[in-house]
């Protein structure tokens, strides 16, 4: 139970985990994820579910290594065993055949991405996806949501593969050729999902994001997680992590986004773990 059964570097310090856990495999709907725990004392890591096999009772993670826990979770390997996976957590994604259905992934926001595109080309949609990256090297499940997207384009930063410019700019492009869009889901750095909600909003398209705001225990409890949507406050591991784009305070997230950014670079700087009081 728990244990890593296939380890994969997909791009630099990304990895594929796929870990044995059959009733989470049974259980999980795309947008789910868990929250997990490789030792006693270790900090909580909030990922999405990518994929499940109910059969061989495994699910799919994928994760980069850029704190300090995720780091050390990065050091395991095949037969490792981890102490805690929660979940499945959050609401699973709301699926309807919309008509055209648009998903975007920034960076390994992609890998959110791969799930729902999954559900929604189940339920009848027809696809297009774009993928955002800053460098050809960083570009992360190409293959795997090009088999599911009818029109799949990829935009980096600096233009060494695919369009130069940024996923905003391959999504005027696609409205620019006349292809009706009916929605629209995005995942990826805060700036890149409030700069999608604006063109949306503005192109009168709804608009889905997934929201990745500090989490801690998983359940709502702790009140770590907390956004602001339309005005109200929301808890994104019980009321999401999914919300309406164009109703999103961005300025908002990004400024607790930040909080502890300190802390982070000391606990990568010391080895130490970055806590955060529950009453933060």
């Amino acid at each position: 139970m728990k244990t890593i059964v296939a380890k994969e570097e997909i791009a630099p310090q990304t990895y594929r985990y796929v870990i044995r856990h059959p009733k989470l495999a049974r259980k999980r709907q795309a947008g789910q994820f868990v929250i997990l725990r490789m030792h006693e004392g270790g900090e909580r890591v909030p990922l999405t579910i990518v994929d499940s096999d109910p059969e061989a009772g495994t699910v799919t993670l994928i994760f980069q290594a850029v704190g300090h826990s995720t780091q050390e979770l990065a050091e395991l390997g095949v037969g490792d065993k981890l102490l805690d996976l929660a979940g499945p957590l959050g609401k699973p994604t709301h699926i309807e055949n919309y008509g055209t259905v648009c998903v975007i992934g920034g960076g390994y926001g992609t890998a959110p991405v791969l799930p729902i595109a999954t559900v929604f080309k189940q339920a009848g949609n027809r696809m297009f996806g774009i993928i955002g990256a800053r460098t050809r090297d960083l570009v992360i499940l190409e293959k795997e949501l090009g088999e599911i997207c009818d029109d799949l384009r990829v935009a980096t930063d600096d233009g060494s593969y695919g369009v130069k410019g940024f996923v905003t700019d391959v999504l005027a492009q696609l409205l620019a050729e006349g292809n009706k869009i009916d929605f629209v889901l995005a995942v990826g750095p805060t700036p890149m999902m409030r700069a999608v909600s604006v063109l949306t909003k503005e192109e009168g398209i709804p608009c889905m994001v997934s929201l990745n705001p500090l989490m801690i225990d998983g359940t709502g409890m702790c009140g770590g997680c907390r956004v602001e949507v339309d005005g109200q406050t929301k808890f994104a591991c019980v009321d999401g992590p999914e919300f309406d784009g164009h109703l999103v305070n961005y300025h908002l997230l990004m400024k607790r986004q930040g909080a502890y950014k300190h802390e982070e670079n000391m606990a990568l700087s010391v080895g130490s773990h970055c806590k955060i009081g529950l009453d933060d």
